[in-house]
């Protein structure tokens, strides 16, 4: 696995780093790649998040809190300077496969540290069970992205106050607040700091380095642009007939929204932090439109598709029983 570096150490915002991954991952020729970076304070949400259900916006205006959104799926998160992200880019298709990978090796690194780690059935890393690492996943043509957070000494009020998780959720999972879940790194290594940390996380998961150019960062700046789009970063509200929200064990949360035109489906939005695995507009929704809301309908136009592959965990029948009404 490659080490990724770029020309300069300059402060950059959230969006680079996560254009950064799109250009590794659509240029760069190499089976793993891997980098780490921190940002100012930041919220990222997940690709089909309502931003204003998962984020206090006033809050964030207040304290000076960015906010963006990834294009992997899953919930949001907080980031600051004494949050590291990691990022890791590779050729498998295979998401079990890649998640291991990786996993695996966050864990193996964390443990020569001495640490008490593990990773769960889901998408996070533990340390004494606790959690201290979540991490999504974006497919691209070819090539699997996994981005993360790890906490190593960041502010838990910001984190608390910064992020809005629904009631549902909490109780869902039989906890009273952010911080009774979560742990810091800087707990157990007190005698390190940030970057201390950061280089022997390189140094414990990689064998080489890749360094960008100027113009690689251009290429990259130019990427950016797509997460800075007011449309894609707070998206749209939708004119819908009918809307249901419902949390699915093992799935996460789900909002359904439809709209529709002379009794049939017109539009689609699915918001949430389930755990998107694949295309979502082009494998699911795509395959609804002008269908009416009945079950029927929807189960032969979904019979060619393994709604799992596409979204975790979730059946084509719970997908389904969000359309119906009745």
């Amino acid at each position: 696995m490659k080490y990724l570096t770029l020309p300069n150490d300059k402060p950059r915002i959230l969006a680079f780093y996560l254009a950064m991954e799109e250009f590794a991952a659509r240029y760069l020729n190499e089976e793993e790649i891997f980098f780490t970076w921190v940002v100012s304070p930041t919220v990222i949400c997940g690709r089909n998040q309502l931003i204003e259900n998962e984020v206090n916006l006033q809050y964030c205006r207040d304290k000076g809190v960015a906010v963006f959104r990834r294009k992997s799926g899953g919930g949001a998160v907080y980031a600051d300077n004494d949050n590291i992200m990691f990022s890791y880019i590779t050729h498998s298709d295979n998401v079990t496969t890649t998640y291991s990978r990786y996993t695996q090796a966050v864990v193996t690194m964390l443990r020569a540290l001495g640490l008490n780690a593990s990773d769960n059935s889901r998408n996070d890393i533990l340390v004494d069970g606790l959690k201290v690492s979540g991490n999504a996943f974006y497919h691209l043509p070819g090539r699997s992205i996994v981005h993360g957070t790890m906490l190593f000494d960041a502010d838990l009020d910001h984190i608390a106050s910064a992020l809005t998780p629904s009631r549902a959720k909490l109780e869902s999972k039989g906890i009273k607040s952010v911080s009774s879940r979560v742990t810091m790194l800087h707990k157990y290594l007190p005698q390190m700091t940030v970057e201390s940390f950061r280089e022997h996380v390189a140094r414990t998961m990689t064998d080489g380095e890749i360094r960008l150019t100027e113009a690689d960062v251009a290429q990259i700046e130019a990427i950016m642009q797509t997460y800075l789009d007011p449309d894609f970063l707070w998206g749209k509200n939708p004119q819908a007939t009918f809307r249901k929200a419902v949390r699915i064990e093992g799935v996460g949360e789900m909002s359904l929204a439809v709209e529709l035109r002379r009794s049939v489906i017109a539009n689609i939005y699915l918001t949430g932090d389930f755990f998107l695995l694949g295309d979502l507009d082009g494998e699911i929704i795509a395959r609804l439109r002008g269908l009416p809301p009945e079950r029927s309908a929807l189960e032969q136009a979904l019979a060619p598709v393994d709604v799992s592959l596409i979204i975790k965990n979730l059946t084509n029948d719970q997908l389904i029983n969000l359309f119906i009404t009745d």
